[in-house]
């Protein structure tokens, strides 16, 4: 990340930006306005990724901005930008993601910081200035760039999607408990098979993915014990993960299929433990800006689609304070979070005349 500082922060220093790191390790790039007291509009996503991934999911919108910013040639524009490449937006370190961004809108928890604060301090940073990350209130809105991490665009033939909505996600942790016995010596009728409880549950799920518009529903962890061949499985633990972009769909979804496996569960003699792990409302993009965003779009004739986003971003956190928007790019494949992950050049080009047209609107509304 030091390297990445380094080369990214010379970049911005030459494109004309004041270049400060701040106390949880967002880098930051100021390209100030014509006039002093001038409103900001932050552009921004993240530079940190998963192990393994690729080289475009976050990094490339840091970049795209950059990109925007150095097509401006040092002229000044009536609002300021703020590019900023967020720290730890994956959450792989510590298991809680958007620090950076929450850092930015000031809601990272104080338990956070503590958790957090002895990697600041050997990065050479001080966590008692987190506070001092936020942001003021005069923001315009934040946009952010993003591959889109999925097949969607790619289906359709389009470089571009608007994102609405970031859907919301429900996730749990469920067990089922049965008993453990000799698979050669207990007959069908007497079994309290916890696999065989957990895959008619699987197939529910499924079944509720593709059955309901707009739903996400997938269990992607598995643990049977004992595991053995000849021994009838006693215990199962399961994950559930539901994302829809309308809470209460979602909700509906989730009574259902825990209704489903304490179905599965009475009818095999199982037990069913089920325990909530996360609920995240979906968060809608700003109509205004959206629009704005949509409208460049279509002036450089480049129709985008209007889609909800399945993964979350850092424009889900700085939407609960600033108006947001996101433009998502073609993902070839839908590789994410995967060393094959790619985008189009022209995409990226396509992006690029969309975020001038963007800018060059807004001055007309600032100059």
């Amino acid at each position: 990340m030091r390297d990445v500082h380094r080369v990214l922060g010379e970049w911005m220093e030459q494109a004309g930006c004041r270049v400060t790191i701040d106390a949880v390790g967002n880098l930051r790039g100021f390209y100030a306005a014509s006039r002093e007291g001038a409103p900001r509009l932050v552009i921004g996503s993240h530079l940190d990724t998963v192990p393994d991934a690729g080289a475009f999911d976050g990094v490339l919108g840091v970049v795209l901005g950059l990109a925007l910013i150095e097509g401006l040639s040092l002229a000044r524009l009536g609002f300021s930008i703020e590019l900023i490449g967020f720290s730890e937006e994956e959450g792989v370190r510590y298991a809680v993601p958007f620090i950076g961004s929450r850092a930015v809108t000031g809601t990272l928890d104080p338990d956070i910081i503590e958790r957090i604060g002895p990697a600041i301090r050997e990065f050479g940073l001080d966590p008692a200035g987190i506070p001092a990350a936020a942001l003021a209130n005069d923001v315009i809105g934040f946009v952010e760039f993003h591959i889109e991490q999925g097949p969607v665009l790619e289906s359709l033939g389009r470089p571009l999607g608007i994102v609405e909505t970031i859907v919301g996600q429900s996730r749990f942790a469920l067990t089922f408990v049965g008993a453990a016995n000799h698979a050669g010596t207990t007959p069908m009728h007497l079994r309290r098979d916890a696999l065989a409880t957990a895959a008619e549950w699987i197939g529910a799920v499924e079944e509720e993915g593709r059955s309901t518009a707009g739903l996400a529903a997938t269990v992607g962890a598995l643990e049977v014990e004992s595991g053995a061949a000849n021994v009838i499985a006693g215990r199962v633990c399961t994950s559930l993960d539901v994302r829809h972009p309308c809470d209460e769909d979602r909700r509906a979804a989730v009574r259902r299929l825990v209704s489903a496996a304490e179905a599965a569960g009475a009818a095999r003699s199982v037990e069913v433990e089920t325990r909530p792990l996360l609920d995240r409302c979906a968060t809608a993009m700003d109509h205004g800006l959206t629009a704005r965003l949509e409208a460049a779009a279509i002036a450089e004739g480049f129709p985008p689609h209007r889609m909800a986003s399945g993964a979350g971003h850092d424009a889900m956190i700085l939407a609960h304070r600033f108006p947001a928007a996101m433009l998502f790019l073609r993902t070839p494949g839908g590789i994410s979070h995967h060393p094959d992950e790619s985008v189009i050049a022209e995409d990226v080009d396509c992006a690029l005349a969309v975020g001038a047209r963007f800018l060059a609107g807004l001055e007309a509304d600032y100059a």
